[in-house]
């Protein structure tokens, strides 16, 4: 490439750039829910997160090892084929139940892969909020052999 197209290339870039940012429309949780992250249980968290609700247990799935060798990194895969607004997770091993939420739009993938760490054996769930309006859940129970908080 020669450098007259690198630079056409960057001057494109960098105009198109503002454009892209505005469209993404995140949403900070930790400052719009700050309970949900001081929360501790998973109970609590979802109720200071999402309020009252009642999710389907289905449309999520969520995968990690049924025996984590070290709980200081434990992987964690999350995926669903439904249109998500949000997709939050919660583990009940440690003392603040909320571990990470994504905001999501209608083109997003929900295919996610994330390291967690937990100091006991327990239980991780998903909440994905759907584009319906209707909450949906996955979860999966796994024991920590080697604790992750100074095990």
């Amino acid at each position: 490439m020669n450098r007259r197209n690198f630079i056409g290339f960057g001057v494109l870039a960098m105009a198109t750039l503002p454009a892209t940012l505005s469209a993404l429309s995140t949403i900070d949780f930790r400052k719009t829910k700050p309970d949900a992250w001081t929360a501790h249980t998973v109970p609590d968290a979802i109720k200071a997160l999402y309020g009252d609700i009642k999710p389907e247990e289905s449309g999520v799935t969520v995968k990690a090892p049924k025996v984590a060798s070290n709980g200081g990194a434990i992987p964690v895969t999350v995926k669903s084929d439904l249109v998500a607004k949000s997709v939050a997770v919660f583990q009940d091993a440690n003392p603040e139940a909320t571990v990470c939420v994504f905001s999501c739009d209608k083109d997003s993938i929900i295919d996610y892969m994330f390291k967690i760490k937990m100091k006991k054996s327990g239980t991780i769930t998903a909440i994905l909020e759907g584009a319906d309006g209707k909450f949906y859940k996955g979860a999966m129970t796994l024991e920590v052999a080697l604790g992750g908080c100074e095990g």
